[in-house]
């Protein structure tokens, strides 16, 4: 499918599914909409931790459609599933959120580290959660983030287990695309970050991690949902984890070359 076709898929309810794999040179992207009144705040938020909350776009308010990472997709039920927030808590993952829909939201689409996946299978890099159609294992970790009021907390990160030799390609692979959270933030030793269990993800999937093979650690795009339920807004939407946005724009768009 192309990314065109994915989202139309979505839209008529025939695609349910994390989007780890699928339309793999298209960037990906999560998900935040929130009232106006908190948009600033957000943004500022963003610009203070770009490697979990790089910014790709900003749509609203008064409109719900994309024009830099597609022409025109609707943010209000392009995506599989939303996750809605009430007083900072999740209530509900919903199909599409038109009945909770605000003139007012503001959208904001956060690089994913999907869309460096491709290059990292294309490097003979092996992606676990790809070849057994799983969501990628994500943890909420001790990692502090810069606080932008009422927005605060700890990032979380994806896991993908890599061979050992392959390590520092990886991370080199992964630094060229600094708007979707580039090189890895931390590698092997999970419990310096906190995680004391690397078997039971926050979120997503587990997968093992073979002989020979290194948990690495990069920053994830589903850190403000931590940053959401210490901020307890009225009522903020984001994307469930692992089902992402999916753009028209290419992840090569997003490649820098290294000084």
């Amino acid at each position: 499918m192309t990314a065109n076709e994915l989202r139309a898929a979505i839209e008529r309810g025939e695609f349910d599914a994390p989007t780890a794999g699928y339309c793999p040179d298209n960037v990906q992207a999560n998900l935040v909409a929130l009232p106006r009144e908190y948009a600033d705040d957000f943004e500022q938020f963003c610009k203070q931790n770009p490697k979990p909350c790089p910014l790709l776009e900003k749509v609203g308010p008064n409109s719900s459609l994309t024009s830099a990472l597609a022409d025109g997709a609707d943010l209000k039920r392009c995506i599989a599933r939303y996750k809605i927030f009430v007083d900072g808590v999740p209530s509900q993952e919903v199909k599409g959120i038109g009945e909770f829909y605000q003139d007012d939201f503001v959208f904001f689409l956060l690089g994913c580290s999907f869309s460096f996946e491709d290059a990292l299978i294309k490097a003979g890099i092996p992606l676990r959660h790809i070849e057994e159609k799983k969501n990628v294992s994500m943890y909420t970790t001790n990692i502090p983030l810069a606080s932008a009021e009422p927005f605060k907390g700890e990032m979380v990160v994806s896991m993908r287990p890599i061979p050992a030799e392959r390590v520092v390609d990886a991370c080199i692979i992964t630094a060229h695309y600094p708007g979707v959270h580039g090189a890895p933030v931390h590698v092997g030793y999970p419990e310096l970050i906190g995680i004391s269990d690397i078997g039971k993800p926050d979120f997503g999937d587990p997968v093992d991690i073979l002989p020979g093979e290194i948990p690495v650690f990069w920053a994830c795009g589903v850190t403000p949902q931590n940053a959401l339920l210490q901020a307890k807004l009225p009522i903020a939407v984001t994307h469930a984890p692992g089902y992402m946005f999916v753009g028209d724009a290419r992840n090569e768009d997003y490649y820098e070359i290294l000084d």
